[in-house]
């Protein structure tokens, strides 16, 4: 027979360090789905809507974010070379998916065409290869493209935490003003308001990162700076005015 479980029961709650595991499982995740569907969306535009640009498409994509780092962000609270910074992240994520892993040299050994009277597995896997060879290198420069993208969210992350504050501050005075002031709580637009800050930060990351163009990136992370800092205000004003 089933047991009965006890409403008296304390239910137990997950600890900091698996909450803290779930939210980097989490993060991976998203950060994931944002690369492959960069991927996904490059390979439909080759064959669809820039097929005449071909390879140069994602190799363009790679010079104009660099581009912006170079020209509109000199300066970063987190490092004073915000282009050096996104190059070695490039760098070194092209050194541990693809050379670590012995992928580039698969790809070299795998790419030249049969010498006269060569024989063997290499044979298959060369004609297997040509057909999407340049979409395997396509995907390999997306990704470079999705770790310069992920650097300049990275040096933006401050602007976030400004955006944050000050609106932290104007809601904290605008709560002040409605406490003293005998003005009505709302706790179905503070759960809300609460509930919607995450979400605008996780959307503005995976739209930044999945985009299949260049994009100056102030046109997606000051928008969603503003949402943000817009939640905050409201969640900070209509917190409840007793404790």
């Amino acid at each position: 027979m089933a047991e009965v479980a006890d409403p008296r029961r304390p239910i137990s709650q997950p600890g900091t360090f698996s909450r803290i595991l779930t939210a980097l499982a989490q993060a991976l995740k998203w950060l994931l789905v944002s690369l492959l569907f960069s991927i996904v969306i490059e390979w439909l535009g080759m064959m669809f809507w820039w097929e005449e640009q071909g390879l140069a498409h994602s190799r363009q994509m790679l010079r104009a974010e660099l581009g912006y780092l170079g020209k509109d962000f000199q300066r970063s609270m987190l490092t004073s070379d915000p282009l050096r910074f996104a190059q070695d992240v490039s760098g070194h994520f092209y050194h541990v998916l693809f050379e670590l892993t012995r992928f580039v040299d698969f790809i070299e050994w795998v790419t030249p065409a049969p010498r006269a009277g060569e024989e063997g597995f290499r044979i298959t896997l060369h004609h297997a290869y040509r057909p999407i060879a340049v979409f395997v290198i396509s995907a390999m420069q997306m990704t470079q493209v999705f770790a310069v993208r992920l650097s300049i969210l990275t040096l933006a992350t401050p602007v976030f935490g400004l955006f944050a504050l000050v609106a932290l501050v104007d809601g904290l005075v605008r709560r002040d003003l409605r406490r003293w002031g005998g003005g009505r709580e709302s706790s179905f637009v503070y759960h809300y308001a609460k509930k919607a800050a995450l979400p605008l930060v996780v959307i503005a990351w995976v739209l930044y990162l999945a985009l299949p163009f260049s994009l100056h990136p102030s046109w997606v992370i000051l928008p969603f700076a503003i949402g943000f800092g817009l939640t905050v205000t409201v969640t900070a004003s209509t917190f409840k005015k007793y404790l």
